[in-house]
């Protein structure tokens, strides 16, 4: 166990290095730097550094220390709690910076600077843990060094089932995230960290279950055992795909491309009572012949007005 304390312990340091560097950022920098840059750049370091861990604690940790994935998902789920009340609005994911694109909630201008955000933290973060792994603070990390350099591709199946699981998990994922957009923090945090854990847990096995492009390139694109367009197809094609037909589901409609509502009709948000709305139709027929019986009973000329 000494192992998995030293991992929780670096998962603890991380975490609050980069909630440093979010205060920091904050005060220094403009709201525009700071939430297209500086607050994706921190969410990326944070999350690259504690999936490429629990990868490992995954992979090692069964036969090394003793514990198997029951152990890990907890790590997971937790770690995605925290995730989510400390990353301060970042997504630290290219699919859902894009779908706020897509939803017309951001310009393409911070789309651009949110992806190459990412991009720098993911890498960074794959650095740092490189650089802590070399250390060898525990046998996990030992046994990690000796077989990185025969990094195997996380992609056990097909090639297209492998797509489709990973555009599946982002279907999910970005319907979850779509139902609970303007929720409460406290109820959308658990119930997004529950469903990447639930994803996690069905699609490991055959894809590594990243569905996040920046995660993915950082993570496995180095890795052998399949080209560069295998990757691109399973682990940045797949989750497009998957958020797109989220958003299209959900929607209707992709603002920023289309806006006729190709699932749903336009209906009134208001709906009136059956029996309410025969009373009025009732009262204006009432009223209708009450008009009629007082303009028969007037003169023929201008009411109000004498005749000649």
């Amino acid at each position: 166990m000494a192992g998995l304390n030293v991992s929780i312990a670096f998962f603890f340091l991380v975490i609050g290095v980069c909630q440093v560097l979010r205060q920091l950022s904050k005060r220094l920098l403009s709201p525009g730097a700071y939430s297209c840059l500086a607050r994706e750049f921190a969410g990326s370091l944070q999350l690259c550094t504690s999936c490429l861990e629990l990868r490992m604690l995954l992979e090692i940790g069964l036969w090394g220390g003793g514990f198997g994935p029951d152990v890990v998902l907890t790590l997971l789920f937790l770690l995605f709690v925290v995730h989510g009340a400390s990353f301060d609005g970042a997504s630290a994911n290219p699919t859902i910076s894009l779908q706020e694109f897509l939803l017309l909630e951001s310009n393409l201008a911070a789309t651009a600077a949110k992806l190459l955000a990412q991009g720098v933290g993911m890498g960074m973060g794959w650095a740092v843990t490189k650089l802590y792994w070399s250390w060898e603070l525990t046998h996990f990390h030992l046994i990690q060094n000796l077989i990185a350099s025969e990094c195997s591709s996380s992609i056990h199946t097909s090639l297209h089932h492998a797509a489709f699981v990973e555009g599946t998990c982002s279907f999910f994922f970005h319907l979850v995230l779509l139902k609970l957009w303007q929720s409460h923090l406290m109820y959308r945090v658990p119930a997004l960290a529950a469903t990447v854990t639930f994803l996690t847990y069905t699609a490991v096995p055959f894809t590594g279950a990243f569905f996040n492009p920046a995660l993915a390139a950082a993570t496995t694109f180095h890795c052998s055992g399949s080209s560069f367009w295998d990757y691109i197809q399973v682990y940045w094609l797949g989750p497009l795909a998957g958020m797109l037909a989220a958003l299209l589901l959900y929607q209707g409609n992709i603002p920023r491309l289309f806006q006729k509502n190709l699932l749903y009709s336009q209906k009134s948000k208001y709906k009136i009572p059956k029996a309410r709305m025969v009373a009025q139709v009732e009262g204006d027929e009432m009223q209708q012949k009450r008009k009629g019986e007082k303009s028969n009973s007037e003169p023929s000329g201008l009411a109000g007005c004498p005749n000649p």
